[in-house]
């Protein structure tokens, strides 16, 4: 693999097993895992300033000669930052490597003032009473900067990237920011990058996502089916999250999320997809060794591997893709192509020259070689019948697999990155003998004449990889403000004032309104005059605390249930008034401002229920609405 590996040791992640254990980190968080990787984003970035500046100044030979000993120390970061892996934990099959994503890292950040001002000034509540939150939001930002490689890692980002959607929703006005500076560094060349809008740092979460998948996926043991499976299922989740991306994020200020950078890495991860649905078929060994239907299947099987492979090199080599892409991918990815063009003809010619004579007329077998030949051939474009001709063609898919492994070996040679991973070498070198092996053994002394080109074997699969979008709605969380009430109502992208506390006696009549809903509970009507009406409340407020319990979060049945209780006394009301977005939230002569609405966050903890669990949406969705109000068709009767 060539993942951006983390520093460790064999006892890295029992450490942090037991950190986890005793309570100290989240789940899903490694703290031991990188520092590394965070100091060659920071080398990567300051060789790329200073080549710009030479860029920028170069005038004579030594600012040239300059500019290349920066470009060489630059090549020698990506080669770390893509450090070779020879394979993951626990294989025992020898597998060619696979393409991970490093992690885009980030800074530090502190929520704490901009929350509470925004707290204190749009809500109007005392910011300081939300600490305990601000904390835990600054812990859980904290624990995704070094999720651990696997489901719990997973977890871990989806858990933070739906609190981000809670924040989105509940915090950023449609024409504004949380006032954050949100600071994350480009995955593929170390650059930093800035941005103050939330969706950056959604964007940024979503992308370690996919990244995370793809390390997921090239560490899995591939020699078995069950490591196959999760292994293809871990790429069709990180094309998912990049397609996902680049739907919803178009502004992006760093390279590796713009549109073209997301795009190849989308093609990139689906055909490593198609290659570990290629190695599964490898897996079980034909039923019968000779077995030309099957032999066949292999060769398109492969075929479709390379064309996929093809597709990614072509977007590799294409600007500005080609400006930043790490040279170690572009030189495996070349180098799978020409491997897996060569092992279609390999397979190939084991079917023509393993395949019983029963077989020579079956129509499954002409199929795949139907693909126009480079020279013309005196057998046509149907399968040889004769034994001597098979044997002919055979040896014409064979010379076409032994040019490809060579021409692999050569492009493996050429990368000083490629060359330290023994693993590709090998593989490499065993398909290439299998095939001299197989072309000695058809060569005859009197072949004087030189073997006809053979045609191309068309691209075909029996499982064509699905780009799956992260399961986000699997992670269940809690909006972590949640005590600021429910999200239709007490949000950034809604203005309100508060009523109250009014005080109401039951009437002949009762109070005189219809309630509807659930937290917060509607005031769906109000009969002139009654108690209701007389109090100053209003067809379409909310009712937030009855008789000083907050009640942002009861539901219709609870509320009902507490004003049928009220005796002689009355009941006290505090409820809130939706404005709009024109005019701003302020007072009346009987409407005082909104600090008062929850007097203590006791108060709220000790009479408000718990809310229910929920998981926003898996979007990016900076243009998302909040909703006005909540309908349920059911209505109260007076009480």
């Amino acid at each position: 693999m060539i993942p951006e590996e983390r520093p460790g040791g064999p006892g890295a992640g029992e450490d942090s097993t037991r950190l986890q254990a005793a309570g100290s980190v989240r789940k899903g968080c490694d703290p031991l895992a990188q520092t590394a990787p965070g100091c060659l984003q920071s080398r990567r970035a300051r060789v790329h300033q200073q080549i710009t500046k030479e860029l920028r100044m170069r005038t004579g030979a030594e600012n040239l000669y300059s500019l290349q000993l920066l470009k060489e120390e630059l090549e020698e970061l990506e080669e770390l930052n893509g450090s070779v892996e020879a394979d993951g934990p626990g294989s025992q099959g020898i597998t060619v490597p696979m393409i991970p994503l490093g992690l885009k890292e980030t800074k530090e950040l502190d929520w704490s003032t901009a929350l509470k001002e925004l707290i204190s000034g749009h809500f109007g509540e005392d910011g300081a009473s939300y600490g305990a939150e601000i904390r835990e939001l600054e812990d859980l930002r904290q624990a995704i900067r070094t999720p651990s490689r696997s489901e719990a890692g997973l977890e871990l980002l989806m858990a933070y990237y739906n609190q981000l959607c809670f924040l989105d929703t509940r915090f950023v006005a449609p024409a504004g920011s949380l006032g954050l500076l949100f600071h994350w560094y480009d995955s593929l060349t170390g650059v930093p990058a800035q941005q103050r809008a939330l969706a950056f740092e959604k964007g940024s979460v979503l992308f370690n996502i996919g990244a995370l998948h793809t390390q997921i996926g090239a560490r899995q043991d591939r020699s078995c089916p069950e490591g196959t499976r999760r292994a293809i299922k871990a790429f069709q989740r990180a094309a998912g999250a990049f397609s996902l991306l680049r739907e919803n994020f178009s502004q992006a200020p760093s390279p590796d999320m713009s549109p073209a950078s997301l795009s190849m890495l989308e093609q990139l991860m689906t055909a490593q997809a198609q290659e570990c649905i290629f190695e599964g078929l490898l897996l079980p060994p034909p039923a019968t060794p000779q077995d030309g239907v099957a032999q066949l299947c292999l060769a398109q099987e492969a075929a479709q591997v390379a064309a996929e492979y093809r597709l990614v090199h072509q977007t590799m080599a294409q600007p500005p893709v080609r400006d930043y892409v790490p040279f170690p991918w572009t030189a495996l990815v070349h180098v799978k192509a020409e491997h897996f063009c060569a092992l279609a003809h390999y397979h190939a010619a084991m079917a023509l020259c393993d395949s019983p004579p029963a077989q020579a007329g079956f129509p499954a077998l002409q199929q795949p070689l139907r693909g126009p030949p480079a020279t013309s051939q005196p057998w046509g474009s149907a399968w040889p019948e004769e034994p001597e001709e098979r044997r002919k063609l055979g040896k014409a898919h064979l010379k076409r697999a032994i040019l490809g492994q060579e021409e692999a070996l050569r492009l493996h040679a050429v990368c000083r990155a490629l060359r330290r991973v023994d693993l590709l070498q090998a593989v490499l070198a065993r398909a290439l003998r299998c095939s001299l092996a197989k072309y000695s053994e058809l060569d005859r002394e009197d072949d004087f004449l030189e073997t006809s080109e053979a045609p191309d074997i068309q691209p075909k699969t029996q499982q064509k990889p699905e780009i799956k979008a992260p399961s986000f709605s699997s992670v269940k969380v809690t909006d972590i403000f949640h005590r600021l009430g429910p999200l239709s109502v007490f949000s950034a992208k809604n203005c309100w004032r508060l009523v109250g506390p009014v005080h109401m006696t039951r009437g002949e009549a009762g109070f005189g309104l219809t309630l509807r809903g659930d937290a917060p509970v509607l005031i769906a009507a109000v009969i002139p005059g009654g108690p209701a009406a007389a109090a100053g409340l209003q067809e379409g407020d909310y009712i937030v605390s009855l008789n000083g319990q907050p009640c942002k979060w009861w539901k219709h049945a609870e509320v009902v249930a507490q004003l049928k209780g009220v005796g002689d006394e009355g009941v006290s009301l505090q409820v809130v008034t939706l404005l709009p977005r024109a005019e701003p939230p302020g007072t009346g002569h009987h409407r005082p401002a909104l600090g008062g609405l929850l007097r203590s966050q006791k108060e709220c903890g000790g009479g408000t229920p718990a809310p229910a669990r929920a998981s926003p949406r898996p979007f990016l969705g900076w243009s998302r609405k909040a909703k006005r109000g909540k309908s349920r068709g059911r209505l109260s009767p007076q009480p």
